[in-house]
């Protein structure tokens, strides 16, 4: 399949008002969407649509708002379970983002699975939200916490991993694709492999979504999270997926209405799947307006997707190795459209301010994988990654920008 074609590009950023502004006084060039995404005037009218004429509390309510907004609520359940083809809709819980998912499950989990002398396996790639909660767990618990490591391109050690497995690990918590490198992990074959030594496999797919197709049954993982907002979805609403034998021996992470099924003073029973999990007022706008972003996202191909982004990835490192003193920092076999490098000789939060006033927004830091940065010996990095509405124009300008910068830093 060809990546999109320039007057298709043109068509997909008219979705995004965003995109059509300046910057101080200088074309926008947005290249920070493996922090955030942008959103599509869809999703944004979604918003505004609920607010304006649906606003109300869902379920258990009889008036006619209620009743829509709790369908609609629903329907945006259902349109979830399609897209990464859960096989039933109440394995979908709703929360706030990745960050939240990982810790109900590790709330959940901590208190009858993950016990004193028990094991979490992580990767060396993981962000901080598929590694603190573990890590405080296994502190809370006196369990271990082991972490399969990297070799020097920024991949995952599959003899190490497989070393640890060996260790009968109660769990394995993996990125699909590192935040702060690009790496793709081989999610399915680590999946397996962990399923033969009888290890369940939570995937963190925050930076998967919005750019490869994702089918939980055929990875065969048991939980999978993501976050809506980078998916051209709101800010605020997020997924857990998991299998129903996990949900249903599971119990609450948080307590308060809607959760419940009986309450009294001396016990309370809790609601059936997936409510027990949903406690309290939930993120009506942010669930539908998630729902709009699918079904933007759904339009397009998502293997031409992942062929656009590879190609602006692979121009952007022609242009920019180019320049004297550039390394990057990570080179992985498989990586998806993200960029990380630093420059000899200046900090990479000089870079991303400098390129910032020339109208390029890209992230600097150390995105929240620290203990990547300590093992490529770095501070932190410049990080540009790209989405299905960024062009060769963006790439030319980010060029231009870091060029120009490491100049003026020299």
């Amino acid at each position: 399949m060809k990546p999109f074609a320039d007057n298709e590009i043109a068509e997909i950023r008219s979705h995004f008002p965003a995109l059509h502004q300046k910057v101080y006084g200088k074309p926008f060039v947005y290249l920070d969407n493996a922090a955030t995404t942008q959103k599509p005037q869809a999703v944004i009218d979604r918003l505004v649509a609920y607010y304006s004429l649906e606003n109300s509390n869902i379920h258990r309510g009889v008036h006619y708002l209620s009743q829509q907004a709790t369908q609609a609520y629903e329907d945006a359940r259902q349109t979830v379970a399609d897209f990464i083809n859960a096989s039933a809709a109440n394995q979908i819980i709703f929360t706030k983002g990745t960050t939240e998912s990982v810790n109900l499950l590790a709330g959940s989990l901590r208190q009858f699975y993950l016990l004193e002398g028990d094991a979490v396996l992580i990767t060396g790639m993981e962000h901080h939200s598929n590694l603190v909660p573990w890590q405080q767990v296994c502190k809370q618990n006196q369990a271990e916490l082991l972490v399969a490591a990297l070799n020097d391109k920024g991949e995952t050690d599959l003899d190490h991993f497989a070393e640890l497995l060996d260790k009968k690990p109660k769990l394995a918590a993996i990125t699909h694709i590192s935040n702060a490198l690009g790496s793709v992990n081989p999610v399915k074959e680590m999946i397996r492999m962990a399923h033969e030594k009888g290890v369940p496999v939570l995937v963190d797919g925050a930076q998967a979504v919005a750019h490869t197709s994702i089918d939980v049954q055929e990875l065969d993982c048991d939980f999978f999270v993501f976050s809506g907002h980078k998916m051209f979805g709101p800010m605020g609403i997020g997924v857990l997926y998991a299998k129903a034998f996990w949900l249903q021996k599971m119990p609450p992470w948080q307590f308060g209405g809607e959760m419940v099924d009986q309450v009294s003073f001396e016990e309370t029973t809790f609601n059936q799947l997936p409510f027990k999990f949903e406690a309290g007022t939930p993120n009506v706008a942010g669930v539908l307006g998630l729902k709009t972003a699918i079904d933007f996202l759904k339009q397009y191909d998502m293997e031409v997707i992942a062929k656009h982004e590879n190609q602006l990835m692979q121009q952007a490192l022609e242009k920019l190795l180019t320049i004297p003193g550039m390394r990057l920092i990570g080179e992985a076999e498989n990586r998806a459209g993200v960029i990380s490098f630093v420059v000899d000789g200046t900090h990479p939060s000089d870079i991303g301010t400098l390129v910032d006033k020339m109208g390029v927004a890209v992230r600097t830091g150390h995105h929240c994988a620290q203990p990547v940065m300590t093992r490529f010996d770095v501070p932190g990095t410049v990080r540009a990654s790209f989405a299905l509405y960024n062009s060769l124009a963006d790439v030319e300008g980010l060029f231009q920008a870091v060029k120009k910068a490491v100049m003026m830093l020299r």
